[in-house]
């Protein structure tokens, strides 16, 4: 077979511990058939073998995303991004360009605002200030809470209320009408349905497929907000991402783009099993696994949400947050819930579990361990997403059980873009040592891999490196820092492991995928607080070109 590409000169990490380091890697059909010195894997080149000098550059297994929101995330790229907006004046100043530069939205729709942008709990008469006449709303960072003006709640029929799910909620006002805040995905639902979404949000927040199935011209739309989410994980070297809400819709516009040409990563997609829904239901979780499998397209998990977020006080949590009364609630029964997991588990589905406060993370490691008495503890690689707080007896069943700490370096308050005031007003102070731990779960046993939650936070692998390898100790807490290759790995061969795709990807070794990432420095020598403004110089998927970098010449 003639190889196709060579990368060569190169500091090349390949989180393989039989070959952790060489200088080149060559590949042919989409899959690496060299790795190795210079000159060893200079022998194998061809007249037509492209070879890419690295000049010295370090060159990775593509980054392995491993929770994130592909679609949602394309989709809100053309939104009106507010994330470093704050007071009164500059969020109106925000908002009217924008209604300027999209006269015609019925919604216009803003992403990133603070629970603290106006100093004080945000209401439909702050927003009607901003701009009356029009629909508009913003999210929060978090994406669990958003805020409407009056006549976006009146358009969407809420603004007299309406009877939500359990742990979903439209916050009513003294006046008896809505106050303008909304929490959770099925009480912001008929919002962002005006804006045209409503089909889009449905593996998050129903769990439901699109009725009717929406044309061809609604899925071309569809394609391309995906593939503007594609391309922008293609710069900052993302090669494989594990979509943490979906359907079979989802599923479907990823292998028609495959089928095109245009599906530039590996996707897995969950089916998203929700409260309401009856244990039969996981016959559809069985069937989208059969029906996507390939190395491109699989689904094979069941996401779910036991809680909520701190900032909103819907975290569930084993005592008050400060100040309060308040705990939250778990979004599942506990029996019930280890009823769901017994059958998730018997049918071979991994499981992913939103949870963030300690009442939620201890609610979810029970489920996992009553799957593993049912069924018999097996290769499963359950995950918990997130494990804000935990409680110090829990630490040690994850690592017994097996269960995967998927966790995100830009998430702990001061690490990256999330001010420490949630730490101090939200978390009691007294269980800081508790909070955002990744070490102390990995010295126990727990799998670690690291992701963004993109949109929730920035895509960029190479700021979230730099939030794990910077990030300050908590008063009283630990430093919960792992070293720089242990991250690398997490983000690589570790996050490949927890989606079962090691076979596939994760690691620079010979018979594995042609996914790569060059980084535009040796990553070795680059102080950790400038890892974030590192560039990405190339990146491969399946031996394709997805990115290169605008000062790489190869």
């Amino acid at each position: 077979m003639a190889v196709e590409m060579i990368v060569t000169n190169a500091k090349v990490l390949t989180m393989d511990a039989g070959k952790p380091r060489a200088e080149a890697v060559a590949w042919a059909a989409g899959k690496i058939v060299a790795v190795g010195s210079a000159a060893e894997v200079a022998l194998l080149a061809g007249a037509e073998t492209r070879v890419i000098d690295a000049g010295g550059r370090t060159l990775l297994p593509g980054f392995v995303e491993s929770h994130l929101h592909l679609v949602l995330g394309g989709n809100e790229l053309v939104q009106l991004q507010i994330g470093k907006v704050h007071g009164f004046d500059a969020l109106k100043a925000a908002f009217e360009a924008y209604a300027v530069q999209y006269p015609s939205n019925a919604l216009l729709m803003a992403q990133g605002a603070s629970y603290e942008i106006l100093d004080a709990p945000v209401t439909r008469f702050d927003l009607d200030r901003v701009i009356a006449d029009r629909p508009i709303a913003m999210m929060s960072p978090d994406h669990h809470t958003v805020w409407a003006n009056t006549a976006a709640l009146a358009a969407a029929g809420l603004l007299h209320g309406a009877a939500m799910p359990h742990g979903h909620e439209v916050v009513m006002g003294a006046d008896g009408m809505a106050s303008g805040e909304l929490r959770e995905f099925e009480a912001f639902g008929p919002i962002l349905a005006l804006g045209g979404e409503a089909h889009l949000q449905l593996g998050i927040a129903t769990g439901g497929e699109p009725e009717p199935w929406p044309s061809d011209e609604v899925r071309a739309r569809d394609k391309d907000k995906i593939a503007a989410g594609l391309a922008h994980c293609a710069a900052h070297g993302i090669t494989s991402m594990v979509n943490m809400d979906g359907n079979r819709y989802t599923c479907q516009l990823l292998r028609e783009m495959k089928d095109e040409g245009r599906l530039t990563a590996r996707v897995k997609v969950p089916f998203h099993f929700k409260p309401h829904m009856d244990l039969s239901e996981l016959e559809r979780a069985s069937a989208m696994t059969a029906e996507y499998k390939d190395d491109w397209v699989s689904s094979g998990f069941v996401k779910m949400f036991m809680d909520g977020v701190v900032d909103s006080r819907t975290a569930y949590m084993l005592n008050d947050y400060p100040g309060t009364t308040l705990r939250g609630e778990p979004l599942f029964e506990p029996e019930r819930f280890k009823a769901i997991c017994a059958e998730a588990d018997r049918r071979g589905l991994q499981i992913a579990v939103h949870a963030i406060g300690d009442g939620a993370v201890r609610q979810t490691i029970d489920g996992y361990e009553a799957a593993g008495q049912a069924n018999g503890l097996r290769d499963m690689r359950h995950r918990i997403e997130h494990i804000e707080l935990i409680d110090r007896a829990d630490i040690p069943r994850l690592g017994a059980l097996g269960i995967t700490a998927s966790v995100q370096p830009p998430h702990p308050p001061g690490a990256m873009d999330f001010p420490m005031s949630t730490m101090e007003t939200v978390f009691d102070r007294a269980r800081w040592p508790d909070a955002y731990l990744w070490k102390t779960l990995a010295d126990q046993g727990a799998p670690l891999a690291f992701a963004s939650d993109w949109p929730v936070t920035d895509v960029s692998v190479m700021r979230g490196l730099q939030a794990a390898m910077t990030r300050v100790p908590y008063e009283g807490a630990a430093d919960e820092r792992v070293s720089l290759m242990d991250s690398l790995y997490a983000y690589t061969a570790g996050g490949a492991w927890a989606a079962h795709m090691e076979t596939v990807t994760g690691k620079l070794v010979v018979g594995l995928a042609a996914d790569l990432v060059l980084i535009d420095a040796d990553i070795e020598t680059v102080a950790a607080g400038d890892l974030g403004a590192t560039p990405i110089a190339l990146t491969v998927s399946g031996g394709n070109i997805t990115h290169q970098g605008e000062n790489f010449a190869s």
